[in-house]
């Protein structure tokens, strides 16, 4: 039976940079693309303005039907104005997040020798490389905290947000991140914030039991472990992003540094992604970036976060390791070669088209 795979391209530039995504898993599938079914829906913005909700039943069933979703990108200036709850992002991303519980996402930052002169860091700074994972837990913490909401009048209106975090939800993501790092460099900094939050103080604690544990067992590899704040953290992918393997953090916090090192990779056009689920293969897959509505149409996006999103869905979804490798080499092969969009463009050097590139990355497959 064929993997059916929910495919939402959502808005901006969501539609183009996922024409290019399929069109490179058709040419790297080849004789088995009859294995795998993709099938479109709507979401986001583009559903508000069909149907009037970010994310229509039948999109939602579609997914429920389905053995991955591959994610473009929802939101823009048109639809800013609606309530806060029925805005793209929290109307459709959110509760497919929750629905399908995506408890972890995980973020590669790499940056190709090629791109160096793009990343706004010094070329002190990278020479040594950026190769790092960010894992996310993306479930818990101050985002689905309960309560939360607003009270009051006047000066003593305030409001309120909770940050919570069970021990079961910080062992799952500890025990990805200890699966991640054993398959890269055997490093994981935990990010916390164990000095002022309670919260943090448990997740260290289970962080530091659980890689105990594991190093204990007698697994093929020790992990080292150090713990982090932070604020040291934000400070510390930018004066040594060498330094890191894997980051492991919570909702919040990982939210933050996976923008921040994002840039890293000298464009979020780089950025893929991919959000698991706590039960199965399921994942949805997405790029970094957002729906860029200023170029949104021009035939000039970096589809290169979206076919990297892609391939971690061969990988995560369908444990075709070998199909994901074989796209990020011909990424690779297609940066040496000098294609360039205009957002990883330097002086002196052609950017070329959304096609273009899309075309030079199949070239090199």
């Amino acid at each position: 039976m064929a993997h059916k795979i929910a495919v939402l391209a959502g808005d901006g530039i969501g539609p183009e940079v996922m024409e290019s995504a399929l069109a490179v898993l058709s040419r790297a599938l080849g004789s088995e693309s009859d294995q795998f079914q993709f099938e479109a829906a709507l979401v986001g913005g583009a559903a508000i303005d069909a149907t009037g909700s970010p994310l229509p039943a039948e999109t939602l069933k579609l997914c429920e039907q389905s053995d991955a979703i591959l994610f473009g990108s929802v939101g823009g200036p048109k639809w800013e104005s609606l309530p806060h709850e029925k805005q793209p992002e929290r109307g459709a991303l959110l509760p497919l997040r929750k629905h399908f519980s995506l408890f972890a996402n995980l973020r590669p930052v790499r940056l190709y020798p090629e791109l160096a002169a793009s990343s706004p860091l010094k070329a002190e700074r990278i020479a040594a490389g950026v190769d790092m994972l960010i894992v996310r837990e993306l479930t818990g913490g101050i985002y689905f905290g309960q309560p939360k909401g607003r009270s009051g009048d006047g000066a003593d209106e305030k409001g309120f947000d909770t940050m919570v975090y069970h021990r079961f939800e910080v062992e799952r993501i500890t025990k990805l991140a200890l699966e991640a790092a054993a398959l890269r460099k055997q490093r994981i900094t935990s990010i916390d914030k164990a000095n002022v939050l309670t919260t943090m103080v448990l997740w260290r604690e289970v962080v530091s039991q659980m890689v105990a544990e594991y190093n204990q067992s007698g697994a093929s590899a020790s992990i080292a472990l150090d713990h982090m704040y932070v604020d040291n953290a934000a400070m510390q992918v930018i004066l040594n992003p060498a330094r890191f393997d894997v980051l492991l953090c919570g909702n919040m916090f990982g939210d933050i540094i996976s923008d921040e090192a994002s840039v890293l990779g000298g464009s979020l056009g780089m950025l893929a992604s991919a959000s698991l689920s706590s039960s199965g293969s399921f994942g949805l897959y997405e790029p970094s970036g957002g729906t860029a509505p200023d170029i949104a149409g021009k035939g000039i996006a970096n589809p290169i976060a979206q076919i990297l999103s892609a391939a971690l869905m061969l990988r995560y979804s369908f444990e075709r390791d070998d199909l994901a490798r074989r796209i990020e080499t011909a990424v690779g092969r297609a940066i040496s070669a000098g294609a360039r969009t205009g957002d990883i463009a330097q002086a002196g050097e052609q950017s070329i088209s959304t096609k273009e590139m899309t075309e030079s990355i199949i070239q090199n497959l």
